[in-house]
């Protein structure tokens, strides 16, 4: 039987490598994207468009994060910060960005989502290096999640274990763009910008977690390029 895998996938460029790393290895791979009725909904068209170009199955789940809040990104009454450089935010507070608990949610629909379909695999761009102040984006909390899950579906009743896998989770990010281009992952369609819009604000703290990344990384950002001057917003 082949093996089923599938990728938390929200077309930004950590997911985007994940997918393209799934792809890599053996078996069926599948896209499952969240609509959370989030600020940046332009990712949900952007993983539509990257996951019809590879041709992967593409699944849009919508459930409503707005009624919960407490962030910027559900929230239209909190503004997202903005910096003249990354912000350096190690603190026991987290940023207006955190979505509360929003990957372990994704994970216990994403699991649910898996079970019904024999997907014994789910594979997060999930990365800790870069952004220190998101509790759930930790290896303590992957762990946690994979043994919650596995204790609470069939897996617990003797049927296959899943695994949540975060192949990123310690790398910085100009590292997973140099594995992505390895991999001859395509950039132009993902989308980081807090803000909502498809060109990068420039301003918003994963907009210049993504300019150094590529400054690091050594090569130019092909979304930058492809909505330069006269491009999207």
């Amino acid at each position: 039987m082949s093996e089923k895998t599938m990728v938390l996938f929200s077309g930004g460029l950590d997911s985007t490598t994940a997918l393209y790393w799934a792809l890599r290895r053996r078996g069926e791979v599948y896209a499952l994207t969240f609509d959370y009725r989030q600020r940046h909904r332009v990712e949900i068209r952007a993983a539509r468009t990257i996951a019809r170009r590879l041709g992967v199955p593409h699944t849009v789940l919508k459930i409503n994060l707005e009624q919960i809040g407490g962030s910027a990104l559900t929230d239209p009454a909190i503004d997202v910060p903005r910096y003249r450089r990354v912000p350096r935010l190690h603190s026991p507070v987290p940023p207006a960005t955190y979505v509360p608990f929003r990957n372990g949610i994704f994970l216990a629909l994403a699991s649910a989502w898996a079970e019904t379909r024999g997907i014994t695999e789910i594979v997060c761009g999930f990365n800790v290096v870069d952004s220190p102040e998101y509790p759930d984006t930790r290896p303590a909390f992957v762990r946690a999640m994979e043994r919650a899950v596995n204790a609470g579906t069939t897996a617990a009743l003797g049927r296959r274990r899943l695994k949540i896998r975060a192949p990123f989770i310690g790398l910085k990010k100009s590292d997973i763009i140099r594995i992505g281009l390895a991999l001859g992952a395509d950039y132009s369609r993902s989308i980081t910008c807090y803000s909502g819009k498809e060109k990068p604000c420039g301003s918003c703290s994963a907009c210049l977690l993504r300019a150094r990344a590529f400054k690091e990384a050594g090569r130019p950002d092909p979304l930058v390029l492809r909505t330069g001057k006269g491009g999207r917003k």
